[in-house]
């Protein structure tokens, strides 16, 4: 029975550990800047004009997009990775009049600042 005890005892004890580390976590977390896609910084006027804030995070412009696209039903009925783009996506991905999803966060690119 001794061996039970501290098999279940140190379960315990391990279980406190990650409620602790989970609390610091969510607490801590929320004022921790980005990094990578997830770093806002300030932007070109024109995807500032187009999302509405001057400082975004890629994987937030990104999500500006899709819903753009997805609240204006610009996707091709018939090739669903294929975006027709409206006047308001053409000013971001230079005057292209269809753009592959994949290649969304490709022509975003230019409007993010080059890093030092």
């Amino acid at each position: 029975m001794a061996a039970v005890s501290r098999v279940f005892g140190g379960c315990r004890t391990l279980m406190a550990k990650a409620a602790n580390n989970a609390a610091a976590a969510a607490s801590g977390g929320a004022g921790r800047e980005g990094k990578g896609i997830l770093k806002i910084v300030p932007v070109s006027q024109t995807l500032a004009s187009f999302a509405g804030e001057s400082e975004l995070s890629r994987a937030t412009a990104v999500k500006k997009v899709w819903e753009h696209i997805k609240g204006n039903n610009l996707q091709n009925p018939e090739n669903r990775k294929q975006i027709i783009c409206d006047d308001k996506l053409k000013t971001i991905f230079g005057d292209k009049d269809t753009v592959g999803f994949t290649e969304i966060a490709k022509l975003l690119s230019p409007h993010f600042p080059k890093s030092v």
